[in-house]
């Protein structure tokens, strides 16, 4: 494939427009990183796409999760020429009816805020002597819905830049409270039904054998440790970001009950984050949880990754009743025979576990992949986890035990795939 039509006397000023879109899309590019990609252009050459495309992608990404991002900024920006009228079908409100809306791609709406800024399409001009007709409108106030009400339901791979910035400043607004766990173990208590025999009998003892106080007890009270492991596979990269901005404002927020709050990553293989979470600032700590987790948007191992948490650490963090989320889309690459037996013992190992997958915003889902089938018999509540609504309707139920999400719905569709 011939490289993109650029004129070669204006290929700075084209790579430095770039950069500044990549800017605005969120990555941090700067005037010394310009210069070395016009240099490196320069070294390089472009006769093919590809080699200009991984030319750029070596001096502007710089992190796994910059990737998409850049792909769709490059693909608009030098590929498609009509980019300004193929991103206005869904950047515009559009009316029902006449043109149908288009999900834009993972990153896209970002990359295309990015490039076109505040821009708008003008109106086309009016024929000589016509006078538009401006019809009254009347919006009922009541039934409009509000932008942070809108913004809570919305897909977080559909957000753009600022909505995503917003986004996060909500999920550091949630809490995920919890309900005390009554142990077996008993306490001194000033008052209660059940009666303290010893030490009312010491304590007349030391009062030459009289009774003056009934001692009594009462069971011990404990908190249970969360657990996450959450997929950061490339299907779940830009959903498993959001959720770990909600885990880190959880372990580091006080009076919610946590007795400790433990952080893993999987992709292809398992990564324990828990000591970044304790970082104060959230970019600061995902951005170390990011370096260390080097498989971040790779493929997906899902039965590896929990049988090296299994092995390895559910015996250390999974004591005291504890409450396991598990956030992935349930696609492994693997052989099902893994994944089902160490979800199995997962399960049993903790006091609830929880799946919450951003799959299940689809109204048509239906477990119909062997990963997901596999799973599900073993856990006990299945939940989406797509938006800031659905993280905060798990903060409303993660203390019912009651509660299993769409999990029953679900398993009646199992039979009738299988057979």
């Amino acid at each position: 494939m011939s490289a993109p039509a650029v004129d070669p006397g204006r290929l700075a000023e084209n790579i430095t427009h770039f950069a500044r879109a990549l800017r605005r899309a969120g990555l941090p590019v700067g005037p010394a990183r310009v210069v070395d990609a016009i240099r490196a252009v320069a070294a390089v050459g472009f006769s093919e796409r590809e080699d200009f495309y991984w030319t750029l992608h070596a001096v502007f990404v710089s992190r796994p999760e910059q990737r998409v991002i850049f792909h769709q900024c490059f693909r608009l920006f030098w590929r498609d020429p009509q980019f300004l009228e193929h991103m206005m079908s869904f950047m515009l409100p559009q009316i029902q009816g006449v043109h149908d809306e288009r999900r834009a791609d993972v990153g896209e709406k970002r990359a295309a805020q990015a490039l076109l800024g505040d821009a708008r399409p003008e109106p086309p001009p009016l024929p000589e002597g016509m006078v538009e007709d401006t019809p009254e409108i009347e919006i009922d106030a009541s039934a409009t819905q509000s932008g942070e009400e809108r913004l809570k339901t919305l897909d977080f791979e559909q957000m753009s830049v600022e909505e995503i910035a917003e986004a996060k400043r909500m999920l550091a607004r949630l809490s995920l409270p919890v309900t005390p766990l009554r142990s077996r173990r008993l306490q001194p208590a000033q008052h209660g039904a059940r009666l303290d025999p010893r030490a009312t009998i010491r304590a007349a003892l030391r009062q030459g054998g009289e009774i003056t106080r009934l001692h009594y007890r009462k069971p011990r009270i404990r908190w249970p440790n969360l657990v996450v492991i959450c997929d950061i596979s490339g299907s779940m990269a830009q959903y498993s970001r959001m959720v770990l901005h909600f885990l880190h404002a959880v372990a580091n927020a006080r009076g919610q009950g946590w007795a400790k709050v433990h952080g893993f990553t999987f992709g292809t293989r398992l990564t324990n984050i828990t000591r970044h979470l304790a970082t104060r600032d959230v970019d600061a700590a995902l951005r170390a949880a990011g370096a260390e987790a080097q498989d971040w948007a790779g493929g997906t191992r899902i039965g590896a990754s929990l049988a090296a948490f299994n092995r390895d650490w559910s015996r250390r963090v999974l004591g005291q009743g504890a409450v396991v989320l598990l956030i992935t889309d349930g696609l492994d690459r693997d052989e099902t025979g893994l994944l089902s037996h160490e979800i199995e013992r997962l399960h049993l190992s903790c006091r609830r576990l929880i799946w919450l997958n951003p799959l299940l915003r689809w109204e048509g889902f239906a477990p119909r992949a062997s990963g997901i089938r596999a799973m599900l018999p073993h856990v006990d509540s299945f939940r989406a986890g797509h938006s800031v609504a659905s993280l905060e309707a798990l903060a409303a139920v993660i203390s019912a035990p009651g509660d299993t999400g769409e999990k029953a719905r679900l398993m009646r569709l199992i039979s009738p795939i299988n057979g």
